[in-house]
């Protein structure tokens, strides 16, 4: 907006533009990333970049990560979306309207109810209302305006989640009933290893590493989760962790769902302590049956400190001489017998869980308590952002790109969707490349054949590995820094998240090539979502939309498959609001519900069109308002706001100074304020802690003040600016308030 602004003060006109590729004479805008400008004398082109028209400095709006998620989350939001209101349940969304009435003008939500009813929803209450979101994807119907059906639903899985809630706190609580072996505090050959460690450990990290020493000292067995997404630096916590028990004379079992993994993770464990006096072995189908007996027996023996296998380790000629921690990668990826046979294992023995799926840190923070869970969510430190690029299948690219990475010594993934398309993919890709090595790896290989395939991969003795998104989850190659995905429009968003983030494991740039036919073959829905990867960034919203629906994915294993049917009948959010009162409430804490305040003031205070153009980026504005908890939170929104859009219209101060008498209405639990026939009023909640002492001297000092017999407070208005005098009124009141 302060571009064209720029521009139209000028004189001269311009085109807005989705891709730099429409480009027509003159001048074009687009969104995109360009960290400085440059010229293009050939095409005769000049590209300038943000800094090259801005002149003041760059606001940084700091902000916790965690806030994104739920704003992020009406990014995409599209009429004939589903949301679900607190009070009135699940409806449709129309749309964004601007209304006038009374005086009034102000933008509403509107959503329509079944039989066609619709509510119009003040955007001060957006917070209110939330995406629906089932972790399935059933279609819910819609509720009845008005109707009890929405009541009923939600005493339902209000019941549901208090049973959860319960049943946690009991295992929490019984757990920490059971004898355990209390592990000694870290001793000076520890922090030696900990000194080993070549990378500067992130802040979670730390937290984390912290967080499970402190459970393995405790005298009762440790049962914790870890979650953080692949390559975050869940290994090194889990050696930790590991290298901790060794110390103490104790035997770990680290147990993986696949033989690779078991062979990766012992690659991994033997380079990181190959200084220290610990046993390490793997025992899985790679190992001839005479190396698994003598690896059984020393285990036995207490020869071997750390085993690390499939399921293998779970049958019954496995005996330890003494187990003191058991460390499960990726549990859910378990059989139901394999998980019965774990429970004999555990009982009595620290467990770390680690999960590469991340999950929602809302669902984390409504466990704390009651489940104990580690969070990694900050990548670390020099983890470069992924290049992404956007091509037609070209051969001459295809060969360029593989020979430029593998000249670096690294390695690449060919993905492609179609297993029966790989054959001759394969014959095109080695004729193309002959002094290449190529591998292949898809889900019609026999077991034995892909592990072989993946092994070879992981040892370097591949090149390039040709597969299916097989690959989508599971491996840790660092390597591997070059990704080229095939008919890249055939993918949905978060598969192609989840295949780009197999690359970028090292401090070398990675490089991920999305392949198409043509912009006229694909769909608008396939260009949209390359658009989203390729346009979003770590930081942005499109990338945690993506990383939304993978999250909810990691809710539904830890709540259990019995619960998404809970989840589907209100929506994630709705669930996971109940789901915290109800351990609030087993916990004994206060549960002090806070009042939303309406105010009715005839001023005009919305976000125009000619401000924010885009509807989803005024709603997301409105619903982060909406949420706002206190005035620096508030301020910090205005700076963002200015400094994205420029200086504030006359109505969107209105707004901000409206939402600033809102904090103010419900810290002193003012209910309601409001004008009515030239008479300003202030409706107080029942508990409202008024002292009447000096509400009395609070009128005596203003005469023209006054109590109606309704009990609100009336301040007549004299053509005074309603804004300010409101704000000098509920500042003065803040002396007969208790709060």
């Amino acid at each position: 907006r302060q571009l064209t602004s720029l521009i139209e003060s000028w004189g001269f006109s311009f085109s807005l533009k989705t891709s730099p590729l429409e480009s027509a004479p003159g001048i074009n805008i687009y969104c995109g990333n360009l960290s400085e400008g440059f010229e293009f004398p050939e095409e005769k082109v000049v590209f300038l970049g943000e800094n090259d028209w801005r002149t003041k400095e760059r606001i940084v709006i700091t902000k916790n990560k965690e806030d994104f998620l739920p704003v992020s989350s009406f990014e995409d939001l599209k009429e004939g979306d589903l949301l679900v209101h607190v009070e009135h349940g699940i409806g449709r969304y129309i749309g964004l309207k601007t209304i006038t009435s009374g005086g009034i003008t102000g933008d509403f939500l509107v959503i329509e109810y079944q039989g066609g009813d619709k509510l119009y929803l003040p955007v001060d209450r957006l917070h209110l209302v939330h995406k629906y979101r089932g972790i399935e994807d059933k279609i819910p119907s819609l509720d009845r305006l008005g109707g009890r059906t929405w009541n009923r639903t939600k005493q339902q899985v209000k019941k549901a989640v208090e049973k959860v809630a319960k049943e946690l706190l009991e295992l929490y609580a019984k757990r920490l009933a059971q004898p355990g072996y209390a592990f000694s505090p870290p001793d000076s050959l520890f922090y030696q290893f900990v000194e080993s460690f070549p990378y500067p450990e992130t802040p979670d990290q730390q937290r984390s590493i912290n967080e499970i020493l402190e459970d393995m000292m405790c005298p009762h067995p440790m049962e914790r989760l870890l979650c953080g997404d692949v390559g975050f630096g869940k290994t090194e916590v889990a050696i930790r962790a590991a290298f901790k028990a060794v110390l103490d004379g104790k035997q770990v079992a680290v147990l993986v769902p696949t033989t690779i993994l078991a062979e990766q993770h012992y690659l991994t464990f033997k380079e990181r302590l190959k200084d220290f006096p610990v046993n390490i072995a793997c025992l899985s189908r790679f190992r001839s049956s005479k190396e698994q007996k003598d690896i059984l027996q020393r285990l036995k023996k207490g020869e071997i400190d750390i085993i690390i296998g499939t399921h293998r380790i779970l049958q019954k000629d496995v005996i330890f001489k003494d187990l003191g921690l058991l460390i499960i990668d990726e549990e859910h990826r378990f059989g139901v017998r394999q998980k019965e046979h774990l429970k004999t294992l555990k009982s009595n023995v620290d467990v770390l869980s680690l999960s590469a799926t991340p999950i929602p840190r809302t669902l984390y923070l409504s466990l704390l308590g009651i489940r104990d869970l580690s969070l990694i969510e900050t990548p670390p430190p020099g983890r470069r952002p992924i290049m992404t690029y956007l091509a037609k299948f070209n051969p001459l690219l295809i060969k360029d790109v593989i020979k430029r990475e593998v000249e670096r010594g690294g390695q690449v993934f060919f993905v492609h969707p179609r297993v029966k398309g790989i054959p001759g993919l394969a014959r095109f890709l080695k004729k193309l490349l002959p002094e290449i090595r190529f591998g292949i790896a898809h889900g019609q290989m026999s077991e034995r054949k892909l592990e072989n395939e993946m092994l070879k991969f992981l040892k370097h003795e591949i090149d390039v590995l040709l597969c299916t998104n097989i690959i989508e989850s599971g491996l840790d190659i660092p390597n591997a820094n070059t990704i080229i995905i095939n008919r890249a429009d055939l993918f949905g968003l978060a598969q192609l998240y989840h295949l780009r983030g197999r690359v970028g494991r090292s401090h070398r740039q990675a490089y991920a090539y999305l392949l198409v036919p043509g912009k006229k073959l694909i769909t608008k829905e396939a260009q949209k979502r390359l658009r989203a990867l390729l346009t979003y960034t770590e930081l942005s919203s499109g990338y945690k939309l993506a990383l939304y629906d993978l999250k909810l994915r990691g809710a539904g294993q830890i709540l259990g498959t019995a619960q998404s049917g809970h989840i589907a009948a209100v929506g994630y959010e709705m669930y996971l609001e109940l789901l915290q009162k109800a351990v609030k409430a087993l916990k004994g804490e206060s549960l002090k519900e806070e009042i939303e305040p309406e105010l009715k003031l005839p001023i005009m205070a919305y976000i125009p069109e000619s401000y924010v153009p885009d509807e989803n980026q005024r709603i997301i504005f409105y619903r982060r308002l909406s949420k706002v908890k206190d005035e620096e939170e508030l301020k910090e929104l205005e700076k963002e706001m200015i400094d994205r859009y420029g200086q504030l219209p006359k109505v969107v101060e209105n707004l901000f100074q409206l939402l600033h008498l809102k904090l103010f209405c419900r810290q002193f639990r003012i209910s309601r304020l409001y004008t009515k026939n030239g008479w300003l009023k202030i409706v107080f909640e029942k508990e409202t802690p008024i002292s009447s002492e000096k509400m009395v001297k609070f009128l005596s000092e203003r005469p023209s003040y006054r109590f109606n017999p309704k009990g609100e407070l009336e301040i007549p208005l004299r053509h005074e600016d309603i804004l300010k005098k409101a704000k000098k009124v509920l500042v003065a009141l803040k002396e007969v308030i208790n709060v």
